[in-house]
């Protein structure tokens, strides 16, 4: 296994919360390569030191690490182990970085196939969405072997805190967890909204209240921008969370869990943007 350190970093999947976590990395001086199944995602980048790769193998062949941030786990899949995908340029001693929230056996697989050729696949995905990115905020929850997140975490502090929570999949599965609290919230929440309503108390007032009271959270501070309802989330949000969600439930079945009370209260959410699981 190599333990050398990375210089050369790909990124692939350009969107809301990629393309920050990409430029953050081409401003802490490593040498980045993108690609983008769009090219109009690539426009952003024109004028900095990023190379343009023609396929995701011509990126593997260009990184130390490759870092891959699209939408879900076909996406995954496809970039990593697809036609012309990173295993077929990665060299050994490379490292693949899955920034997606996935399931995790989806990583565990692809792990397994990029060991065949030498290759070390990390679970990294990130909480906190686009500004935190921006910011360099992100909280990265890094699922791997220990010596392999330390390789990678100088380059994932470019844009977040790393976190290493144990082998393959333990990242996907505290996200998921993550995930599913919030959903489970956004339930709760706007339950309480409604309830505020009812009894005389105006919304606004109550969001005043709860921004620095006990009963806050984080998707209590979310209502206002939809009208302290869920549907107006819908479009956005209610695919994601829908996707976590059921990817939570299927590993609860799968291991005998008990599902408890979150389950309930994330439905809650789903079905008021929609999206019901």
């Amino acid at each position: 296994m190599s333990t050398a350190p990375i210089g050369k970093v790909g990124f692939i999947g350009l969107g809301s919360q990629g393309a920050p976590m990409a430029r953050r990395i081409i401003d802490a001086g490593f040498r980045t390569t993108l690609w983008a199944r769009r090219p109009a995602t690539l426009d952003p980048f024109a004028g900095t030191s990023a190379a343009l790769a023609s396929a995701p193998a011509e990126l593997g062949a260009a990184s130390d690490l490759a870092c891959v941030c699209v939408l879900d786990d076909a996406g995954v899949e496809e970039v990593v182990s697809g036609p012309q995908g990173l295993l077929e340029g990665m060299r050994p001693g490379s490292v693949i970085a899955v920034h997606s929230t996935v399931h995790p056996d989806t990583c565990a697989s692809l792990a397994a196939r990029a060991a065949e050729r030498g290759v070390r696949l990390v679970d990294a995905p990130v909480s906190g969405g686009g500004p935190a990115a921006e910011q360099g905020t992100l909280l990265v929850l890094v699922g791997g072997d220990t010596a392999t997140a330390e390789r990678c975490r100088p380059v994932f502090a470019a844009y977040g805190e790393p976190v290493h929570l144990g082998p393959v999949g333990a990242g996907q599965r505290a996200k998921l967890i993550n995930n599913l609290l919030l959903a489970a919230n956004l339930g709760v929440a706007e339950s309480a909204f409604a309830l505020a309503r009812d009894l005389g108390v105006d919304p606004e007032q109550l969001a005043v209240v709860l921004a620095r009271g006990s009963g806050s959270s984080f998707a209590t501070g979310m209502m206002g921008r939809s009208g302290f309802v869920l549907g107006p989330m819908g479009d956005k949000a209610g695919p994601l969370l829908r996707k976590d969600v059921r990817i939570a439930a299927e590993l609860a079945e799968a291991t005998g869990a008990e599902a408890g009370s979150v389950f309930d209260a994330a439905d809650a959410a789903l079905a008021s943007m929609g999206c019901a699981r």
